[in-house]
């Protein structure tokens, strides 16, 4: 009997350890996931060399049209969109680069107001309205505008030029507006064929600075702007195209018959001038009358009405 109690016991022991409820620390579930269930794009792929990175292309984005209200014509701008993976430029920049650095470049044109530059700058090839305004240019020359036929408008008013070399602009085949309004010349150098506008006033320009057939072969010149100079006498030879001509304050103190119209052709009427301004100069339109039979207007100025008993 007293051999039987230890085996009883140790087989109530095995009974209780085997029947014992498990600890929550070891109760675990086992979820399995349905990886083809959640499509093809939950692939993953694991691997230690790293992944080449794509580099986005420098892509031009053109915006809004607006209007260049010194031109009238429309103007694209264009924006460049760079991507921080992009390696940057070579040191292979354009010629043109330092023109667009210093100046604003949209799609053919360029603005270099008030950038105190001394010198017409690096222009790209393709530019055709060029804006250098109130700047200090002295001199213009041949060098500066070679080789550019897209060039239809050029404004250098504001500046200090005191020479511009004979065909610095003859050269310009498609030149329509040139603006040299507020300067110090003396002379003017010789005229593209296809101007439309010459815009001179405040110089100093002086009637020997004119060349005698300066306008003469200015087939599409209509607008001839040369007041506040110093004059003496009204431009020769001016084209039959003309519509607007101020010499207002110059030394202009007399007129020919033969000025504007043909005194030799009575007949014959300028219809295209429409307007003369002759004020603040030394002369008494009075005493011209017959300067005046082949015009629509007579010229503004300062007339003599004789003396008044």
């Amino acid at each position: 009997m007293n051999a039987m109690c230890p085996l009883l016991f140790v087989i109530t022991f095995v009974q209780l350890v085997f029947t014992a409820p498990a600890n929550k620390e070891d109760q675990f579930h086992v979820h399995y996931l349905d990886v083809d269930s959640l499509g093809a794009e939950l692939d993953y792929e694991y691997e230690d060399e790293p992944q080449d990175i794509k580099q986005v292309q420098l892509k031009e984005v053109t915006t809004s049209k607006h209007d260049d209200t010194d031109t009238n014509h429309e103007v694209e701008v264009s924006r460049f969109i760079r991507s921080p993976t992009m390696e940057p430029e070579s040191d292979n920049s354009p010629a043109d680069m330092p023109t667009c650095l210093l100046c604003v470049c949209l799609t053919g044109s360029v603005y270099c107001d008030e950038t105190e530059t001394e010198e017409i700058p690096i222009l790209p090839k393709e530019t055709s309205y060029l804006y250098a305004r109130f700047n200090y240019i002295k001199k213009v020359t041949v060098k500066d505008f070679a080789d550019f036929p897209t060039l239809r408008t050029i404004d250098l008013s504001g500046n200090e030029i005191t020479e511009i070399e004979d065909k610095a602009f003859a050269q310009l085949p498609l030149l329509e507006h040139l603006t040299l309004s507020e300067n110090k010349l003396i002379r003017l150098p010789a005229l593209p064929p296809k101007l439309v506008t010459l815009n001179a006033q405040y110089n100093r320009i002086k009637s020997n600075g004119i060349k005698r057939n300066a306008f003469k072969n200015l087939a599409r010149l209509q607008y001839l702007y040369l007041g506040y100079n110093q004059l003496d006498k009204v431009p020769a030879n001016l084209p039959q195209s003309i519509r607007i001509l101020h010499l207002q304050h110059n030394n202009i103190s007399s007129i020919t018959d033969s000025t504007f119209c043909k005194p030799m052709d009575a007949s014959y009427i300028r219809n295209q001038l429409a307007e003369i301004r002759l004020e603040e100069n030394p002369i008494n339109l009075a005493e011209y009358p017959n300067s005046y039979i082949c015009l629509h207007r007579l010229p503004i100025g300062r007339p003599y009405f004789g003396r008044i008993h």
